[in-house]
């Protein structure tokens, strides 16, 4: 069932996105050569308790989960593009990063990611964030009341696609609210103008993965939650959560 919002609930939503947005800021300015992707995980937990919020991540169990998850945050590094575990792992120069998070505030979800590199960046690195952010973009842009959820993700894909990246449709976005994950599905890649009519009160977690190399093809790595490029090449992700709303999009995962 799909649960519209009230611009109560969405103004609930919206601080637990600031507290998404508060440890995006944390951890970026914490992640350095030689940093753990453990360390990480500890700076997070902390913005968490001091807003006093809860963590979405820890602890959840889906289907396709090997344990339940033992993070806060999710810390997917070059070639891993999704779901990668906060491990013992210390940053490397010119490491790609990919800093996904969940927050829990009064009972009401928000999620989002960034992604940036560390140290000495790689041109072809930044461009594949600044392609995936404009991906995001196009993806928001299109959540309009009337409109349908393939606008979306026909934004995305021809944006993404057109610069020549690669993309997974199995691992989209989703509604959010009092569930961390609820209906509906939200596709990277769709045709314009079919799926699910967009109505004022949908919130939805918009969230592209890109992959380098262009190929499509990903596989899942032996801790049974990291989701790796296909063929090993750098890959990014980025999300914000968004309510659609009669006068357009709103970004709920901004300070």
């Amino acid at each position: 069932m799909i649960e519209l919002k009230s611009a109560g609930e969405i103004a609930a939503m919206r601080e637990a996105g600031r507290v998404v947005a508060a440890i995006h800021a944390a951890v970026r300015e914490r992640a350095a050569v030689g940093v753990s992707l453990k360390a990480l995980d500890e700076v997070a937990r902390t913005v968490i308790e001091e807003a006093g919020a809860g963590a979405s991540f820890l602890g959840y169990h889906p289907s396709f989960g090997a344990t339940p998850y033992p993070g806060v945050i999710c810390t997917s590094v070059n070639g891993t593009m999704l779901h990668g575990l906060p491990t013992p792992y210390r940053l490397r120069d010119g490491d790609l990063i990919s800093v996904d998070c969940g927050a829990i505030v009064d009972g009401w979800h928000a999620d989002g990611t960034v992604s940036f590199a560390v140290g000495h960046a790689r041109e072809e690195d930044l461009k594949l964030i600044r392609v995936a952010e404009e991906t995001l973009a196009a993806g928001i842009q299109a959540a309009v009341p009337g409109g349908r959820m393939g606008d979306i993700g026909h934004a995305m894909s021809t944006v993404g696609r057109g610069a020549g990246y690669g993309m997974q449709n199995d691992f989209g976005g989703h509604g959010i609210g009092r569930a961390m994950h609820e209906s509906p599905f939200v596709p990277n890649e769709a045709t314009a103008g079919r799926g699910l009519r967009l109505r004022p009160g949908l919130v939805i977690a918009i969230e592209p993965s890109l992959m380098a190399g262009g190929g499509d093809d990903y596989y899942m790595a032996d801790d049974g939650w990291s989701v790796c490029s296909g063929d090993g090449s750098r890959s990014v992700h980025v999300e914000h959560t968004v309510a659609i709303t009669a006068d357009g999009p709103v970004i709920l995962t901004l300070p």
